[in-house]
């Protein structure tokens, strides 16, 4: 009787042992960018039973996953051809799953498996994203090794999620630029923008043209060594990019902002004599020559960098050039975008460029906005709020559509608060709160929602000069940008935001992200 009554304990302790235990539902998780449709069914899956992924898409998909699972679970998966119903990721590429958006998936989480279903391997990718920081941010609450079972069909609200490195004011080497895409592809971004080419240096190897980067590469804001990428590294940069399903997209800028060029080929110069290197932070000073040579350089620039750049778009700057001759200006434009449609590029350039005889599938930078009350001018005397917008008036009736980047609401260049030590402060102030509590229809009602292509999140350098700086004028911020671009506006509320954002920080030291700790944020 006894060994039956002990038995019968064993089993007990053994089947509460073997219990799930009950944890928050997917919808409290604190995703950012929120997904857009939720469902739970109210249960838990553990983590290490997953011990296999299904192989019904492209293999380079189920690696990159892989890899990633096992870098983040310390755990080994295997690939598997068939699929099973117990313990497996399964992996489903259906061509006619929502084909009204790529990046479209279908995460579904029940008590045995996970299945991810899209049309392509980026929507795959977008809902591993999902999957993966449902997985991190599980790892500091109780049970850590059970994540919420549900299903999320999500989709973003626009196409284009970018931000913008300038590693042209300061260089970052080719291992900090893949930390950067590294963080930032942790939510959701999907172009990254490099501002290669700038007054104080040149940073892309031209074969064709290599005193650009002998001469022009050497110098930096402070006076700094500078540095360049070989046509070797900015390959392998793109190819990093890429297995993120980021879209390295660069900008070699014309005609201003130009005196790295200007001090590396005399020709370029309309006395024939080299200019000084720069090593300050004023803008507005220099100007390519209107002459043949120069459109002959520009051409050699465009081609080569075109050619190890498999994105569809070429940024031509096209700011701020503030000494140039206006007829001048309008031609630099002209032929310079021709010369990047015919190698197989689409144009963005500053809103500036609108005024110019733009082609129509160029697409317009949105920059010249401040914050309403700051009144900030320029070489026409026009406030910047109404310069952008007159840009971007021209350039939609020549058929130009527009990526959002207005200065006083999405650079990440800008301080938070006039206490902050990096940034600067021209447009205003930019707390977490100015970045992330406004909606696009709203603040550019006269933009047609169908000419916005996305949002854009730029981080300048001139005050900046280590990742550490990088950390701490990207984050919080642009994860509130990334919601911007990924989550219905409708669905977006600030109080909301700042009780998920909290939780970040916990993914943040674990990556030594030097993070800004808004104030405005109770930081769990």
């Amino acid at each position: 009787m006894k060994n039956r009554i002990l038995i019968v304990l064993i089993c007990l302790i053994v089947s509460c042992a073997k219990k799930t235990p009950v944890i928050d539902s997917i919808e409290k998780i604190e995703f950012i960018p929120y997904p857009n449709n939720i469902e739970s069914y109210e249960s838990a899956l553990k983590i290490n039973s997953i011990l296999s992924i299904t192989n019904k898409s492209e293999l380079e998909i189920t690696n990159i996953i892989k890899k990633e699972w096992e870098d983040l679970t310390k755990s080994n998966i295997k690939i598997i051809e068939t699929s099973i119903n117990k313990g497996n990721l399964s992996i489903e590429i259906d061509e006619k799953f929502k084909l009204e958006n790529k990046e479209a998936y279908l995460l579904d989480i029940d008590k045995k498996s996970i299945s991810i279903k899209s049309s392509n391997s980026e929507g795959v990718y977008r809902g591993w994203q999902t999957l993966k920081q449902l997985i991190e941010l599980r790892k500091n609450k109780e049970h850590p090794n059970f994540i919420p079972t549900g299903k999320i069909l999500d989709y973003p609200e626009y196409n284009f999620r970018a931000t913008m490195l300038d590693v042209s004011r300061h260089f970052f080497n080719v291992d900090q630029l893949k930390r950067f895409i590294d963080l930032v592809s942790d939510y959701k971004i999907n172009y990254l923008h490099l501002g290669l080419t700038n007054d104080q240096g040149w940073r892309i190897e031209i074969k064709s043209r290599p005193k650009l980067t002998l001469i022009g590469g050497k110098t930096e804001v402070g006076g700094g060594k500078g540095g360049y990428y070989s046509q070797e590294d900015y390959k392998n940069i793109v190819e990093y990019a890429r297995n993120k399903f980021i879209t390295i997209i660069p900008e070699i800028n014309i005609p201003g902002h130009t005196n790295a060029a200007l001090s590396s080929y005399a020709k370029l110069n309309c006395d024939g004599k080299l200019k000084k290197a720069y090593t300050g932070t004023n803008v507005g000073f220099s100007t390519l020559c209107n002459n043949n040579y120069t459109f002959e350089f520009i051409d050699d620039v465009v081609k080569e960098v075109s050619a190890i750049t498999p994105g569809e778009y070429f940024h031509i700057g096209g700011d701020e050039s503030h000494v140039t001759k206006p007829r001048d200006y309008l031609e630099f434009v002209s032929k310079t975008s021709q010369i990047v449609n015919k190698y197989g590029k689409k144009v963005i350039g500053w809103d500036d460029i609108g005024i110019a005889d733009i082609t129509t599938n160029t697409v317009l930078q949105l920059w010249n906005i401040t914050q309403k009350d700051k009144v900030v001018t320029n070489i026409n005397d026009l406030k910047y709020q109404d310069k952008g917008l007159k840009n971007i008036r021209d350039g939609m009736r020549k058929g130009g559509k527009v990526l959002i980047s207005p200065a006083s609401k999405m650079y990440l260049d800008i301080k938070y608060d006039s206490l902050t030590k990096l940034g600067l402060n021209w447009p205003g102030y930019i707390n977490l709160k100015t970045a992330y509590d406004w909606k696009i229809e709203e603040e550019f009602s006269q933009i047609p929602k169908k000419k916005i292509i996305g949002i854009e999140a730029p981080l300048w350098s001139e005050t900046i000069s280590t990742s550490q700086d990088i950390d701490y004028l990207t984050f919080p911020r642009l994860p509130a940008y990334s919601e911007i671009g990924w989550t219905s506006s409708s669905k977006r509320k600030w109080n909301n935001f700042i009780s998920r954002i909290a939780s970040h920080k916990y993914l943040w030291k674990e990556r030594n992200i030097n993070y800004y700790p808004s104030p405005l944020v109770h930081w769990k």
